[in-house]
């Protein structure tokens, strides 16, 4: 029997209804609530692979957010470190064959819309997908995506997340031309994965930590360390609103 053959039989046992996906330096908002019943690397997992980013621990967890049952997912692998796409969402495909009916989404972002300040929370309620040639095409058609977020944050500012490719992060002049597109806030995630687990018929809800104020709007160069730090300083609200999801 493989560590995954395992990881699946102790699943079975949990019977999780939810799963929560960690992004960058957030993964301390499962503690205190969440008690895990078996975890596997990313690595044992068929498909899947270690995430090489800091802030991404790259394990799968099953067991029980404040009662209820869930699997989390401590960090992500990104389409910027080599990975394909079928890699990268991965894991909520494999959150799905565990039985679980909606994900929450979380990743760390760069604040565009004013009012979004470092160490603040935005619910996504929508998304631009500039990861490819054709989804710029689509935006230049004037096409609209098709939006997978079903599911609020309750008692948060809610907002527009742009998905871009990475790994660098992006000039002032792309951010001023993302604010003229619509987003409130830029990262390099989430996009492709809320839309792979709405495919499985998945309630999907988004949370975006603003970790820095995008690209020429803020007072300094960015940096990955600058988003660790400020994640590490909004866990604590994280962990409140997800679990205020998961009783939804």
């Amino acid at each position: 029997m493989t560590a995954f053959d395992r990881f699946r039989s102790a699943a079975d046992a949990v019977r999780p209804q939810a799963a929560v996906v960690f992004g960058s330096g957030l993964a301390a908002a499962a503690s205190p609530a969440f008690t895990p019943a078996a975890t596997i690397s990313y690595a044992d997992i068929p498909g899947m692979a270690p995430p090489g980013v800091a802030g991404h621990r790259g394990e799968l967890a099953v067991g029980h957010w404040a009662g209820v049952p869930v699997a989390v997912g401590f960090g992500r692998v990104h389409f910027y470190e080599g990975h394909p796409w079928e890699r990268v969402t991965r894991l909520v495909r494999v959150v799905a064959e565990l039985g679980v009916s909606r994900v929450i989404l979380t990743n760390a972002a760069g604040g565009i819309r004013n009012d979004l300040n470092p160490g603040g929370l935005m619910a996504i309620r929508g998304h631009l997908k500039l990861l490819d040639a054709g989804s710029l095409a689509a935006l230049a058609a004037g096409s609209r995506l098709t939006n997978p977020y079903s599911l609020l944050a309750p008692e948060l500012p809610s907002g527009v997340y742009a998905a871009l490719t990475g790994p660098c992060y992006e000039t002032p002049a792309e951010i001023r031309a993302l604010r003229v597109m619509g987003a409130d806030a830029v990262g390099m995630s989430t996009a492709l994965e809320a839309e792979a687990a709405a495919e499985l018929g998945l309630e999907v809800a988004g949370v975006s930590c603003i970790t820095n104020k995008a690209a020429g709007l803020g007072s300094g160069p960015l940096s990955h360390r600058e988003v660790e730090e400020t994640a590490r300083t909004a866990v604590a609200r994280l962990g409140q609103v997800i679990g205020q999801l998961l009783r939804i």
